[in-house]
């Protein structure tokens, strides 16, 4: 396991192999292929979501990913080696659940449906794509309006999953909750519907963070490291821009 690091009880490499583009700008064969080399260079820790791959995200290849992942795992039989990360998608999902994202009714079954492409009986750890109520994340700062839902919906929403999720924590098919795109009040909710709830306690938040983005030094920052969360950083080149990838004013062939 290369450089390991602990996200609540579990121990993860320190380096995530991100899936989001198999089945998409990434064919099987070469899905297969970085994930062999991922796992030869000891990065254990990988990560998907349920409506992976983007971008765009279309009806065609939803849960495309997380189908190629399982059929690695089939193909391969070392599941034991890794540790999978999955996510629920909130209401921008799309095509999941028809844009309706993750409810207290319908949590169980995302699960049971990542499991089932995945070819597992478990996920080491499974997270929230989007806040339900929206986010600020992806250059939303001056636009996303916190006024759309009032203190107690948000409230009554996170206890509804939490207790779903701690059912399914109890069975064996999650061993650890994370958050994504998540803001500092929405994850000390969190923090407090477990508490409320006896639903499982949020051990991570993937957000975006790097040398151009770096909002999580802030708030997010202090209340990672006093309430012991860990940062799952996304994009820290910037979707390629730090790479040189567009320099000289370059636009690749299908960009963005």
């Amino acid at each position: 396991m290369l450089d390991p690091r602990k996200l609540g009880a579990l121990t993860i490499s320190g380096v995530c192999l991100g899936t989001m583009t198999f089945g998409r700008d990434t064919p099987e064969p070469e899905a297969f292929a970085q994930m062999d080399r991922a796992l030869a260079a000891g990065i254990t820790f990988w990560d998907t979501a349920e409506m992976y791959p983007v971008n765009p995200a279309v009806a065609e290849t939803h849960g495309r990913t997380e189908q190629i992942i399982g059929a690695w795992i089939a193909s391969r039989g070392r599941r034991e080696e890794l540790q999978i990360a999955t996510k629920a998608s909130g209401p921008n999902g799309g095509h999941t659940r028809d844009g309706r994202g993750f409810t207290p009714d319908s949590i169980a079954q995302a699960v049971d449906d990542s499991l089932r492409r995945l070819r597992t009986d478990r996920v080491e750890l499974y997270q929230l794509h989007w806040p339900a109520r929206g986010s600020y994340a992806f250059r939303q700062n001056w636009s996303y309006d916190p006024r759309k839902t009032s203190k107690a919906e948000v409230q009554d929403h996170m206890d509804g999953i939490l207790t779903a999720l701690r059912d399914i924590v109890a069975a064996g098919k999650v061993r650890a909750f994370g958050l994504s795109n998540e803001s500092a009040w929405g994850t000390m909710s969190w923090l407090a519907a477990a508490e409320r709830t006896g639903g499982p306690r949020v051990v991570s938040v993937q957000n975006e963070y790097g040398p151009l983005c770096r909002l999580y030094d802030t708030d997010m920052a202090e209340l990672g490291q006093k309430e012991d969360i860990t940062l799952l950083a996304y994009s820290p080149l910037a979707a390629g821009l730090l790479t040189g990838k567009y320099a000289g004013g370059a636009v690749p062939a299908d960009s963005r």
